[in-house]
């Protein structure tokens, strides 16, 4: 049963995490403000005196990167949910018996 949950809420993470890194990138709140232009990029810019991360954080480069991030985690829930069963055996260590059992 252990096993079964710890498979369902890395499901659960991988597609909560890869909605927010595909989506959060484009998207423009109102309160947070744009992606390049929010208050914790602006603290981190100003403390650290480095202007150009601002710039590089607000690129279309890293957006892209980002939203790559989201979309190779949303492929990996999808992956898990196909591999259900094998992924419960395999915590189980009942794949691990299976191919010694085979050598």
């Amino acid at each position: 049963m252990v096993a079964k949950l710890t498979v369902i809420f890395f499901i659960i993470l991988c597609l909560l995490l890869g909605l927010y890194l595909t989506l959060l990138p484009w998207m423009s709140f109102g309160v947070i403000g744009d992606w390049g232009d929010n208050y914790l990029l602006a603290v981190v810019s100003e403390k650290t005196n480095l202007p150009i991360l601002r710039k590089t954080v607000a690129s279309g480069w890293i957006r892209g990167a980002v939203t790559g991030l989201g979309i190779l985690n949303l492929f990996l829930a999808f992956w898990e949910m196909a591999h259900f069963s094998q992924s419960v055996a395999m915590l189980e260590g009942k794949e691990a018996a299976k191919v010694k059992s085979e050598k």
